[in-house]
């Protein structure tokens, strides 16, 4: 199991990653633009979207660190630009940690199969934390 760090930019996400890729001595990034994915007729890329970073990753001292800027128009806040992803290949394991954390929180969305996962779910906890879970085969 892993817990990832998931951190969300207002606009400059690809110097935050370079940067840190920079101080922590790491792999260059692969770094993946809005611009950069398949186009759809039924939903155009705003231009000043395509620019923007849809995801990166680094390896910060064997912790996977992932990124991305909020799309135009999405509130951003900073200091609640954080999620933590659970990741495990055991579902009892995922359910016990949901089932935990959500109590006092607010479920955003209750664990269920997905077409990437047999069991997703999201919450944030009491404390305000956002979490993510994801099964991982």
């Amino acid at each position: 199991m892993a817990v990832n760090v998931y951190l969300t930019f207002n606009g400059n996400c690809r110097e935050a990653v370079e940067f840190y890729a920079e101080a922590f001595g790491t792999e260059k990034p692969q770094i993946m633009a809005f611009g950069d994915a398949p186009p759809n007729p039924e939903y155009p890329l705003p231009e000043e979207a395509k620019h923007l970073v849809m995801h990166a990753r680094l390896t910060i001292n064997g912790s996977i660190v992932m990124f991305s800027d909020t799309f135009p128009g999405t509130p951003f806040t900073a200091g609640n630009n954080i999620s933590l992803s659970v990741v495990s290949k055991n579902i009892d394991e995922i359910k016990t940690y949901f089932n935990k954390l959500k109590e006092g929180g607010n479920v955003g969305m209750d664990l269920q199969e997905t077409f990437w996962s047999k069991c997703y779910g999201q919450l944030t906890d009491k404390f305000g934390i956002p979490w993510q879970f994801n099964y991982e085969e």
